[in-house]
């Protein structure tokens, strides 16, 4: 009874206790309120739902359904709103098992230059989870909270649909559409019998610019062998090449603008006996050229034994009849000058070199040959003027000096270019495995420009087709070391056996520049495959620095040739390599970007060291200019020089053929330059290599057109090579000009030029390109070691200089 009469105490002084409403309006609720329309449990896949949502009111949607083991359902929700307003958007809250998901609409992003983007139409694919044998059937609860702090309420539209294929299949490809506030992704399991899987993603339109990513699935309940593939459209297209697009008008809705459609296909790898294949094929083939090799040795070898047997040796002695012996034989062999001719057998007409002077020939074992030694000849300087300024010059006027010194200096190409290979590919090999490591760990696939509809990992190495294809390089640079070698040892028992013809006829034999460019050629295939480990702007010149030098090195062969006593010592030729390369660097650099100062001052540098060359050669190293002349002495001296060549002489030069060459050398440098200085080409490396094969080719048709010209034959061999050469050149550079990838663009833009593989399934154009270009160098280097051989059997003093 007493407890009946304190509860009625309580309810009759509830009414005091609670705040009176002010007059005319309602009473506040104690808790928000869901519109009553809308339910709060139970709510249907694939029905829409409107609402409109304030500070007062919040809805709360809960979706369920039940998983069952092995299959993955993925749920995606849907949100549009038409509010406008960026300070109440609409909010929205999913709320999971395990995860917590939330975004706002309208969407804001925000692009380069402060520019701001708004989309009123935003959905989400929530993260699934995958019932397994072991937790049988799994019952799935989604809850979606929707609300806004707008006082007058915002409306909003809400979609919660299951994704019927959110799983990938192999080789089946799948159509959809993505924008920036709509994302997408996608799960891949892998089947039993492949363990790894290329991603080929394709679209009709280029632009919205689109990102793919490859995700790992971090969770516990999900096995392994799987991963997302993730698809995002950007804001804006600067990140694929794209141009700016400017706003109209502040806060503009993007719904429809930017959707785009893709198409992705998920295949298998080639498999690992693909890789085989294409390992031994590029190693048969190359080994073929070994087989080729030693056949034709073999075949030299029998014919030199049948021609001993016979006694069918002769030398030429210029008008096609063939003598047993040299006319100088008679004379001791051990006082005969290297290459100088006595000139009692010369022919009339021909001025030749004095024997005054002359130092026996000592055995190639004889180390106490000094620098100091290097001109045997009395009065070197002033003989140097008369015989080199003759009118016509032959072989024997500029192969005077010791034959010891002489190739003592060309070695040094050789072990000079031995040093600087392995000081310069050390740093590249340690730049380039850094690269892939951030490749790999990063997952980046922006930092390196591969041919990704053909490019086969192996290992840490991301395109390992594009390395092995550089194989070639240096299986054929050691052939050619070890066919130089051949003719070395043979050359030097010729000489100690006191060989006439080794001593006195032909060309001289220097091979030091044979052998630096048969390590200028494997280095070049080692540095080739540096830059394809990770392709990109940054270690291009990588690919191209020993270009320039195999380049040079073939130049100055060619000019050894008929020059043996004056071409350029290994320190200058590699000096001024160095500067071609730092020149090369700065183009870089600088040259991209459209500098004019750096144009026009590459520019004046080409033109005027293509004049102080060409005047060099004109007058074989015999124009000097007096330095120390300080009352204006040097520019008489020019004056006079030009006046006496191409005034008084202008109707022919003193020496024609040279002067010819070197017009044709200066019209295409010079083209060059103006070419430079008005397109500014990018690719500064290739076009400087262009530069150095223009001017090769141009002197070695010079160099052939001059020897027909003289009377001189090309025997089967190097005519073979020659073809061969110009077969091999024209169908890589065929390959070469199907631009796989551009580093000179944006990663987008260069996957646009990827191509599929065309050999094996394992190689593509580029990598016939490094096939091809490898045994057109192997050919080229044939044709200079061959050329010249028909002239094995003539007295130097019949073999003209040019």
């Amino acid at each position: 009874m007493r407890g009946c009469t304190l509860l009625c105490a309580l309810l009759c002084a509830l009414p005091c206790l609670l705040p009176p409403a002010a007059p005319g309006l309602p009473a506040q609720p104690l808790a928000r309120r869901r519109d009553p329309r809308d339910p709060a449990r139970g709510a249907e896949f694939d029905r829409i739902y409107n609402g409109v949502v304030s500070l007062s009111t919040e809805n709360i949607y809960s979706f369920n359904y039940t998983s069952q083991p092995g299959q993955v359902n993925a749920v995606r929700v849907y949100v549009n709103s038409s509010s406008e307003n960026l300070d109440y958007p609409v909010l929205v809250v999913v709320r999971q098992q395990k995860e917590v998901l939330s975004w706002q609409v309208p969407l804001l992003f925000q692009g380069l230059y402060q520019r701001s983007y708004n989309y009123q139409e935003v959905s989400r694919t929530l993260c699934p989870s995958e019932a397994t044998n072991e937790t049988g059937p799994l019952e799935q609860l989604i809850f979606v909270d929707v609300a806004s702090m707008a006082p007058l309420g915002a409306q909003y539209r809400l979609l919660v649909t299951k994704i019927k294929r959110f799983q990938l299949q192999t080789n089946v490809a799948f159509h959809f559409t993505a924008s920036p506030s709509q994302p997408q992704y996608f799960l891949y399991k892998f089947p039993e019998d492949v363990d790894s899987v290329i991603i080929k993603v394709v679209s009709e339109m280029a632009y919205p610019c689109s990102v793919v990513s490859v995700q790992n699935i971090m969770k516990k309940d999900f096995p392994g062998e799987q991963f997302y593939v993730v698809f995002v459209i950007k804001p804006e297209d600067y990140a694929c090449g794209g141009s700016f697009f400017i706003q109209e008008k502040e806060n503009q809705t993007w719904n429809l603008q930017r959707a785009k459609n893709l198409k992705v296909t998920i295949v298998p790898s080639i498999k690992g006996s693909v890789y085989v294949k294409s390992i031994l094929l590029s190693f048969l083939i190359f080994f073929s050229f070994y087989l080729g090799c030693l056949l034709v040795a073999f075949v030299h070898y029998i014919r030199y034994q049948r021609k001993s047997i016979d006694g069918s040796f002769g030398s030429n002695d210029g008008s096609g009849n063939t003598s047993v012996s040299h006319p100088i034989a008679a004379s001791t062999p051990e006082e005969s000058n290297y290459g100088a001719i006595d000139e009692s057998s010369s022919s009339p007409g021909r001025q030749m070199s004095s024997s005054d002077g002359r130092q026996p020939c000592h055995s190639d074992t004889d180390s106490s040959v000094e620098e100091s030694d290097f001109d045997t000849m009395p009065d070197i300087e002033s003989d140097k003027n008369v015989i080199r300024t003759k009118m016509f010059l032959y072989l024997s006027d500029l192969s005077r000096k010791d034959r010891r010194i002489v190739s003592k200096k060309y070695n040094i190409y050789f072990w000079n270019i031995v040093t600087i290979a392995v000081f310069y590919a050390l740093p590249v090999i340690q730049l380039v495995i850094t690269y892939q490591t951030i490749v790999n760990v990063t997952g980046n696939q922006d930092i390196c420009y591969y041919n990704f509809l053909c490019a086969h990992p192996w290992g840490v190495l991301s395109a390992f087709n594009n390395i092995l294809s550089n194989l070639g390089h240096m299986l054929l640079g050691c052939l050619f070391l070890l066919i130089v070698l051949r003719r070395d040892i043979l050359h030097r028992r010729a000489l100690e056996a006191k060989d006439i013809f080794a001593m006195e006829y032909g060309i001289p034999k220097h091979f030091g520049l044979f052998y630096a460019m048969g390590i200028a050629l494997m280095t070049e295939g080692v540095l080739s495959a540096c830059y394809h480990v990770c392709p990109n702007y940054s270690n291009f010149q990588f690919d191209t620095s020993f270009m320039y030098i195999i380049a040079g090195l073939c130049m100055l062969k060619l000019y050894q040739t008929r020059h043996p006593d004056i071409n350029a010592s290994a320190y200058a030729a590699y000096i001024s390599f160095a500067l071609v390369i730092t020149l090369t660097v700065l183009g870089v650099v600088f040259g991209k970007n459209d500098l004019w100062l750096f144009w026009v001052i590459f520019s004046a540098i080409h033109i005027l060291a293509s004049l102080a060359l060409s005047t060099q050669i004109y007058y074989m190293g015999r124009f000097k200019i007096d330095v120390s002349d300080t009352d204006l002495g040097i520019f008489r001296r020019a004056a006079m020089v030009f006046y006496t060549d191409c005034i008084q002489q202008c109707s022919r030069p003193l020496y024609m053929d040279r002067m010819v060459l070197l017009i044709m050398g200066n019209l295409v440098n010079w083209s060059f330059a103006l070419f430079g200085l008005i397109y500014r080409p990018r690719d500064f490396a290739s076009y400087m290599l262009g530069i150095f094969i223009c001017n090769l080719l141009l002197y070695l048709a010079f160099y052939i057109i001059m020897k027909l010209r003289s009377s001189e034959k090309i025997l089967l061999i190097p005519l073979f090579c020659i073809v061969a050469t110009a077969v091999v050149w024209a169908a890589a550079l065929y390959f070469f000009f199907q631009n796989l990838s551009s580093w000179e663009g944006t990663p987008a833009e260069s996957r646009e030029k990827n191509r599929e593989c065309i050999l094996l399934d394992f190689f593509d154009d580029h990598d016939i390109w490094h096939f091809l270009s490898a045994t057109a160098l192997f050919f080229s280097f044939l044709v200079l070691l061959t050329l010249d051989d028909d002239l094995d059997v003539v007295r130097r003093d019949q073999i003209p200089v040019f």
